[in-house]
């Protein structure tokens, strides 16, 4: 669930991922070329120091799912957040409160724009502490240390685990008043064995590791590395970048600037927008558009997991509406749990809620928090 001309507070909805946003810096595009490894800028990238120091806790393979959840977390912008599991029955099934990673800006100019320290495997979640250590939390109460990853100064790591926890994916992020220099590597999640650095890039955008499609496919967003506030899109997923986790070799483009990305991607792919604000299309993972649909206006949008419908938020009347079918629920989703069931985010003054498509009704979730992810986590 994710991150973009001035865009109504509603579409802030979009930026489920950003926890710190702040200015423009200069362009330069950072996504993987097609050559395997190949680099976008001359400069330099620091090493990352991303070799876990120990042995992560041992810890028995969860069972299988036999649901769907959703995870929530708190803004970082505390000393600690918290990181709540959360099932179709409004039921909190497991939680976590760990330290708040240490805010990062570009060079005291502006706020780097970083995503919740949040990713989701297909049967855990795991979060990320001010010492840039990985934990997981599972649905039946398990928790344990996974491996670390750098941190620390200007420097922020973005990471996404593969829906079989084998691997991880980390974009090493070094912020500076011009932008930043990202290195991407892929390793072992247990261990930290088989590392491999794909891509390195500076400039003016970013790149987050945002999710897995299947295990042979790394799904990047293009970000702004940093705004000062401002026009819509400023601190947006700009474009997904289908990529071979073993090369960084881009397979597949989806958004891009005629179509901004507007919501968070699921299995059967994301919905963007046209820059006029009037058309959604639907793109799947090979970068097809499979349908299209009229829209008034900038809003955020999320495709359910099969694919069959699209949740439009209403921030005017509180509501969600359903294109494809499905019952108006009063609440604003920030994204889906199961195809039948959305999600919206709260905080202290109001309450998460879950609704459910089918029959219109809503249940509260005794939690706060935006959305981070939802269980099974695989794209």
């Amino acid at each position: 669930m994710i991150p973009a001309v001035k865009l109504p507070t509603s579409l802030l909805a979009v930026a489920f991922l950003v926890i710190a946003c702040g200015g423009n810096g200069p362009a330069a595009r950072t996504s993987p070329s097609a050559r395997a490894g190949a680099s976008a800028s001359t400069s330099p990238v620091a090493e990352p120091s991303a070799t876990p120091t120990g042995t992560p806790a041992s810890s028995p393979t969860p069972a299988p799912l036999t649901g769907a959840f959703a995870v929530l977390a708190t803004p970082t912008s505390a000393g600690t957040y918290t990181v709540s599991i959360v099932a179709t029955n409004g039921k909190i099934v497991g939680s976590a409160t760990p330290s708040s990673p240490t805010a990062v800006t570009c060079g005291d100019v502006a706020a780097a724009v970083v995503p919740i320290p949040v990713s989701t495997s297909n049967d855990r979640a795991y979060y990320m502490d001010a010492q840039g250590v990985v934990r997981f939390l599972t649905v039946q109460g398990e928790a344990g240390r996974a491996t670390t990853v750098p941190t620390g100064g200007a420097r922020r790591s973005m990471f996404s685990v593969s829906p079989d926890d084998q691997r991880i994916a980390v974009v090493v992020s070094d912020y500076t008043a011009s932008g930043v220099s990202i290195k991407l590597y892929v390793e072992d999640l247990n261990g930290g064995a088989n590392h491999v650095d794909i891509f390195s890039s500076s400039g003016g955008y970013g790149l987050w590791p945002i999710g897995w499609h299947g295990t042979n496919n790394l799904v990047l967003a293009k970000v702004p590395a940093c705004t000062q506030g401002g026009g819509p899109l400023s601190a947006s997923m700009l474009e997904l970048h289908v990529v071979d986790p073993a090369t960084a070799v881009r397979r597949f483009t989806i958004g891009g600037p005629t179509c901004v990305v507007v919501g968070a991607p699921t299995p059967a792919g994301a919905v963007c927008e046209s820059t006029t604000f009037t058309q959604g299309n639907v793109v799947n993972w090979t970068a097809t558009t499979v349908r299209s649909f009229a829209i008034q206006g900038p809003t955020p949008a999320y495709l359910s997991p099969d694919g069959s419908l699209v949740a439009l938020d209403d921030s005017s009347t509180g509501t969600t509406t359903f294109v494809g079918g499905g019952k108006t629920v009063s609440m604003t989703a920030c994204g889906w749990m199961d195809s039948t069931h959305v999600i919206s985010g709260g905080d202290i003054q109001q309450q998460p809620r879950i609704g459910n498509v089918v029959n219109g009704t809503v249940i509260p979730v005794a939690a706060q928090g935006t959305c981070a992810g939802r269980l099974p986590g695989g794209l």
